[in-house]
């Protein structure tokens, strides 16, 4: 019998992200939406990037195939399938609402549907879930504002909200006010910032948005100020390393920024992002660091034990998730 993987919570995971090729086709069969790619095999050459927005071209593209509220139910199962085969024991999930409404899908629908799926989480999969509803930057603050009043009848169904999508020339600032909307409702905030974007915004995203995690965050290294802040306020940095080589952040794993970031004490967690079109779920990324930067067990370890601190989880939880990473044993 193979050894089990690591345990491990998955802070940094866009679900529109794990649309694999064979349900996209499914989908689109079933809805009656034309892919412009003839086979599985073609479009999954199309995951070649050159950068952020050559990605995001095509992850928008897809989405067309996702209609209705089975579709979204469907894509989380798939997910959540995937995860506890990788050792995922807890995920907070983004979603990208307006990416569906402008495309004539109700947030209703979205939500429910994504919803629906996750309330049997625990059941099927021994994985506990949270749902993060984020914004897109590069849309204005203004339809950022007036997406969360539309999803305040599902609020209950929500942890938090996020902010993702191009960074460069969206600075957090932007979002200001939605953010304040979402505090003042009681969730959680986190923000993608420092992946592209400048150092500058990972300050203004924990100052002006008042987030708790910081989405990426590799760029933090190049303000000494920001990093010893990060550390003595123990900010979670949710990193992906494979995400970051295809989006071209790093031109090869080796040269990967997480061992300083370790070293100069940051809390990293390691994630997926959007595994379908970056080449692995996250125990992938743990074996491909382990791997390419030479990491040993106790690293890892400490890696997945981030994770769980990093979470929004009460405390009953994130002990007894802590526990099982504390008793996990390596293969050897």
């Amino acid at each position: 019998m193979p050894a089990k993987p690591l345990p491990k919570a998955e802070l940094h995971l866009h679900i529109e992200g794990t649309l694999e090729p064979e349900l996209a086709f499914a989908l689109a069969e079933r809805n009656g939406v034309t892919l412009p790619y003839a086979t599985t095999e073609e479009l999954r050459r199309a995951y070649s990037f050159k950068d952020l927005q050559s990605f995001l071209d095509l992850y928008y593209a897809l989405m067309a195939v996702l209609r209705t509220e089975d579709d979204f139910a469907e894509l989380v199962d798939a997910y959540l399938a995937r995860a506890a085969a990788q050792g995922v024991r807890h995920a907070e999930i983004f979603f990208d609402p307006q990416a569906h409404t402008a495309r004539g899908v109700p947030i209703g629908t979205v939500i429910e549907g994504l919803a629906r799926a996750l309330d049997g989480s625990e059941t099927r999969y021994g994985i506990s879930t949270r749902l993060i509803m984020c914004f897109l930057r590069d849309e204005s603050g203004q339809s950022a504002l007036e997406t969360f009043e539309a999803a305040r009848p599902h609020l209950h169904r929500i942890c938090g909200v996020g902010l993702d999508s191009a960074e460069v020339g969206n600075p957090p600032s932007k979002f200001r006010e939605v953010f304040q909307r979402a505090a003042d409702a009681g969730l959680h905030r986190v923000a993608h910032a420092g992946e592209e974007g400048p150092a500058e915004y990972i300050t203004e995203a924990l100052d002006v948005l008042g987030v708790e995690r910081i989405d990426h965050g590799l760029r933090c290294l190049e303000d000494p100020a920001l990093v010893e802040r990060l550390a003595r306020d123990r900010v979670p940095l949710t990193v992906c390393p494979l995400s970051n080589v295809r989006l071209r952040c790093v031109d090869r794993l080796a040269d990967h920024p997480l061992p300083a970031m370790l070293a100069a004490g940051l809390l990293v967690t390691v994630n997926s992002d959007d595994p379908s079109y970056f080449g692995g779920y996250v125990d992938d990324n743990f074996t491909a660091i382990r791997e390419a930067l030479r990491l040993d067990d106790e690293t890892l370890r400490m890696l997945a034990a981030n994770s769980f601190r990093a979470a929004f989880l009460d405390d009953r939880a994130r002990h007894d998730y802590l526990a099982e990473v504390a008793s996990h044993t390596f293969a050897r």
